[in-house]
């Protein structure tokens, strides 16, 4: 099933729709659309990678970055990507949290959930294939109703 069931209970328009591991795409696009109702940059922070939060040492060994290394720009995407960050979190379930704790940017946190549910390229390929041979050789099961079949047929489609 793609989408929850119309007494869902978590809708809101103050906070984004929470979101436990079941649902993903309707969790996903919803969390993406809130995100981009609050501020469309936070989801550029979201999509685009992550910060830029090391500096070379004079060893030229990788450092973190102390907030006096920082310009005005910078600092102002840290704080960015700390509210993206916050919105997605305030939209997980207890069990999505724990798969995405330790993540540092918001890019982190999208693409590990990313990955958690709709896999890496080559599963996506894989399960590509595999619906698009689902749809070829789709056909009305025994004793199923029009109506039954019917939402089967969207559920695949979608």
């Amino acid at each position: 099933m793609s989408t929850p069931p119309e007494n869902w209970e978590w809708q809101s328009t103050a906070r984004p729709s929470l979101f436990n591991g079941q649902y993903y795409s309707w969790g996903k696009n919803g969390m993406r659309d809130h995100i981009i109702e609050e501020d469309y940059e936070l989801w550029d922070i979201v999509t685009d990678g992550p910060l830029d939060t090391t500096k070379k040492n004079a060893e030229e060994v990788d450092v973190p970055k102390t907030k006096d290394d920082c310009t005005t720009e910078i600092l102002k995407k840290w704080e960015k990507n700390a509210k993206a960050k916050k919105w997605l979190v305030c939209g997980l379930g207890p069990e999505e949290y724990n798969r995405i704790q330790s993540c540092t940017t918001a890019n982190e946190l999208w693409d590990t959930l990313q990955v958690a549910h709709e896999g890496t390229p080559q599963v996506k390929r894989s399960r590509g294939s595999m619906l698009y041979s689902q749809y070829e050789n789709f056909i009305m099961k025994e004793g199923e109703t029009i109506q039954e079949m019917y939402t089967r047929f969207t559920t695949l489609k979608n």
